[in-house]
């Protein structure tokens, strides 16, 4: 089998006058790709249709059965290869990873119970996403039996200030019903044709995240995050189109309805001469997610509440209480003169506000969930043998340091990181056998972390000391 590359002179002068040699597979002359690889005479594959061929390979070992080899089909302009690829991805059974069957679909209720176990508060948030999504998948379990109705499905915008649990909640809907699932940022998408993201790269994730496993891929869920920053430019002055923020909302929406999009394999920009993945997003669930700053003044003005008096500048309870109230009063009204297009608002008709922490549900944050960051760094310190303890009064030190930052549950990490950096750094080796107390002096850096030797235990995985011999000796292992 030779290996004919197409640079340099391949053309027909080049060649005596002789017809351009041209793949079999998908008709593409030797001039636009790369390489042109010479099978029996008059058969020639390019490097597309190879690449092609080994995705296909690559889906049948993620599924685990390859099924029947696809074979070549006969020589012919364009459509041959696609249709390969369309009998291999229909080839072999499907992985059973995701709910088939109604009995299967876990309840609103026990949806929330596990969203309980990683999330703290934002319990009207967890109560919309279980319903939201049960109906969801109920829709698509039971389409074979409604008879009159179709049942649309019902995309979730999330709004919040930033910490608050919004990527934590969409991520764990993804893990309780163990559906693909893609997160993208809003930040670098751009209207088709201009520099940046086009919206289909959001699918192309999605894919990615099912192994290529196309009907998988159309029930999954796609959230987009910072989708407040595509919101319509207000008071542009310049004569250019907004790319970057209207564009993207009307490119989204089609996406967002349900529609047959055209997906590059390779990401990227889209152009005549590629192959394309089609995936119908109609039962593909989408959650937005978006801080909408400002968009509490909005709000305040709409329903006649102004700030009197000292009450705003003063921290904690009654900060946090008001703009959690605001945020749950959002209206349409208010997300069009943020600056969100009215078509993309009617196609995310469930809209949940998550309320900011405040003091008590940061402490709860630093030691109730399964991933709670304090369970981090305990067993950070049990893998070199040793405890590390938190006391009350250090938690709440901890979780009013966080509120002044303003950043939510992210601010907690990263106040945990200042001060316990150095005794990480000389943890391997010197902290051994050994009992650490982290108090409200250590977390202000005022004094490090006290210190008292455990008492004598035998070391975990050590393996017991063998049997005494008959005449009271110990064997030797």
């Amino acid at each position: 089998m030779a290996r004919r590359p197409t640079a340099g002179g391949n053309g027909p002068g080049a060649r005596g006058g002789r017809e351009v040699e041209k793949c079999t597979f998908c008709a593409k002359n030797a001039h636009i790709v790369e390489n042109l690889i010479a099978g029996p005479p008059g058969v020639f594959i390019c490097n597309e249709c190879v690449e092609l061929c080994n995705s296909i390979l690559l889906e049948d070992l993620h599924r685990g059965a390859p099924g029947p080899r696809a074979r070549p089909g006969p020589a012919g302009p364009g459509p041959a290869a696609p249709a390969v690829r369309e009998d291999a991805a229909r080839a072999g059974p499907r992985a059973p990873r995701s709910p088939r069957r109604l009995e299967d679909l876990p309840s609103p209720r026990e949806i929330k119970e596990k969203l309980d176990q990683y999330v703290v508060s934002q319990d009207r948030a967890k109560k919309v996403l279980s319903v939201a999504v049960y109906n969801h998948y109920k829709r698509i379990l039971s389409r074979s039996q409604a008879a009159d109705v179709e049942i649309e499905k019902s995309n979730v915008l999330l709004i919040g200030p930033t910490g608050c649990g919004k990527t934590l909640l969409a991520r764990t809907l993804a893990r309780i019903l163990d559906v693909p699932f893609a997160i993208g940022d809003a930040t670098t998408l751009t209207e088709a044709g201009y520099v940046g993201e086009d919206v289909e790269n959001l699918l192309l994730r999605l894919l990615q995240n099912a192994d290529f496993d196309r009907e998988r891929a159309e029930k999954g869920i796609v959230f987009i995050d910072e989708i407040d920053k595509i919101a319509r430019t207000q008071n542009n002055v310049s004569i250019t189109r907004d790319v970057s923020g209207e564009g993207v909302q009307q490119s989204l929406l089609k996406m967002l309805e349900g529609t047959v999009s055209n997906v590059p394999p390779q990401g990227g920009r889209k152009h005549p001469e590629q192959q394309y993945l089609q995936v119908d997003t109609t039962d593909i669930l989408f959650i937005c997610g978006g801080t909408f700053s400002g968009i509490e003044n909005t709000i305040r003005r709409r329903i006649g509440r102004k700030p009197i008096g000292f009450e705003r500048s003063r921290e904690g309870v009654t900060r946090e209480k008001d703009l959690g109230d605001l945020l749950e009063a959002v209206e349409p009204s208010d997300l069009l003169e943020f600056g969100m297009i009215p078509e993309f608002i009617g196609r995310l008709p469930v809209a949940c506000a998550l309320r900011p922490l405040g003091e008590e549900e940061l402490v709860r944050l630093l030691r109730e969930p399964r991933n709670a960051v304090v369970r981090q760094y305990q067993s950070l310190f049990s893998m070199e043998g040793a405890e590390l303890e938190f006391t009350p009064d250090a938690l709440l030190e901890i979780a009013r340091l966080a509120l002044r930052k303003d950043t939510g549950a992210r601010a907690v990490r990263s106040i945990l990181e200042g001060f316990m950096l150095e005794h990480l750094y000389d943890l391997p080796g010197r902290a051994r056998g050994r009992r650490f107390t982290v108090t409200p002096e250590v977390v202000r850096g005022e004094a490090a972390p006290a210190a008292e030797e455990l008492p004598d235990r035998a070391p975990e995985g050590a393996a017991e000391a063998p049997p005494p011999a008959a005449d009271g000796r110990r064997e030797s292992a």
